[in-house]
């Protein structure tokens, strides 16, 4: 009796509807992955790319690592400062009169000393003569290890920082660069309000309305204080080597300005403490520093007095409220100009010379 054999392949027929149908879903998908391609390079989100329309673009990124070097290298600007969150607050528009200059804020949250490097290094390779430097010395220059002589907090578009730009056209195919490729593109079209400044300034903290010492008190508790005592001589942070190199590669003629940013009291350590003498070798490296660094100066915020002893001036521990920043404005201008600062604000460590 003849018996019927079923099979599961398919017919020339269908074999050849499959084969039009990958056709047509990889043609698809090429289409579209090109498409997303040229959206990004058209739009630009970061504004880094050369061939990119010159259309008037604004720093999109809640990672500043991405949104800075187009900052970094705008003929707008012709002084520079660089920093962690500790230096945020320094704003262009009040200091660039005093100053006579055209400040861009390039300080990020939790920069390493080697991401300030980076940045700063960016911004002198774009403009060879700047009027004046800042930089923010808190403890990411004074505890600095390993990882932050070396290594990005978060992540870092390398092509930004170094080598050609023409790279950026094959590194901007990623997730990210999509969504704020369609973040600028928002704004541009008027459907999306400016978050961060066009000067790199922004301010991060709230509004002194929201003001709660209750919960500042709670931050402070919450905070890790190292009551550990100093056993011995504290050497100089490992980042003196990596600051000296920067100060070298400034021309001498631009005025280079390492200040402090005050601090609580409890964040400055006590007497004896193995906090306090780390401190202290900071400065002091940074003392011979500035006097072996022409055109340069070292002011000092972070000392004992009403600011640090009064938490109602910071949001945290390192973090001042806007009306100390205000006064470290008005105080780096004053010493600056060689006016006299009061003394239980700040301490002029090392004069502006000639």
């Amino acid at each position: 009796m003849p018996s019927s054999i079923s099979s599961s392949e398919p017919g020339p027929d269908g074999r050849a509807a499959w084969r039009r149908f990958a056709r047509a879903f990889a043609g698809t998908a090429a289409a579209l992955a090109a498409g997303i391609y040229l959206f990004v390079a058209l739009v630009d989100p970061w504004g880094m790319l050369p061939l990119s329309p010159p259309w008037h673009r604004i720093p999109i990124s809640s990672n500043a690592r991405y949104s800075m070097p187009a900052l970094a290298v705008s003929p707008r600007f012709d002084s520079a400062m660089v920093g962690t969150s500790t230096g945020r607050l320094m704003q262009p528009a009040v200091l660039d009169a005093p100053f006579g200059a055209r400040f861009v804020n390039l300080a990020m949250n939790s920069a390493t000393p080697w991401e300030q490097d980076r940045i700063l290094r960016l911004f002198l390779r774009h403009h060879p003569s700047p009027r004046v430097v800042l930089i923010d010395i808190d403890p990411e220059w004074c505890v600095a290890d390993r990882h932050g002589l070396s290594e990005p907090n978060r992540p870092m578009p390398d092509w930004m920082y170094a080598g050609s730009p023409w790279r950026g056209y094959a590194e901007i195919m990623t997730l990210y660069a999509v969504q704020e490729a369609a973040n600028q593109f928002m704004w541009l079209i008027g459907h999306k309000r400016q978050r961060f400044g066009s000067d790199g300034y922004t301010s991060f903290v709230p509004p002194d309305a929201r003001y709660d010492p209750r919960r500042v008190d709670e931050l402070f508790r919450g905070w890790a204080f190292d009551p550990s005592p100093a056993t011995g001589p504290v050497p100089a942070p490992a980042s003196m080597p990596l600051l000296t190199r920067l100060l070298d590669a400034i021309p001498a003629g631009t005025a280079k300005i390492l200040w402090f940013p005050p601090a609580a009291r409890e964040q400055q350590g006590a007497p004896g403490s193995r906090v306090a003498a780390t401190r202290a070798a900071c400065r002091r490296a940074v003392i011979a520093l500035a006097r072996a660094t022409p055109h340069a100066m070292a002011i000092d915020f972070e000392i004992p007095g009403p600011i640090a002893d009064d938490r109602t001036n910071f949001w945290d521990p390192i973090h001042y409220r806007q009306a100390v920043a205000h006064m470290v404005m008005d105080d780096l201008a004053a010493a600056a100009a060689g006016r006299d600062v009061p003394t239980t604000q700040a301490r002029v460590l090392v004069p502006l010379r000639p």
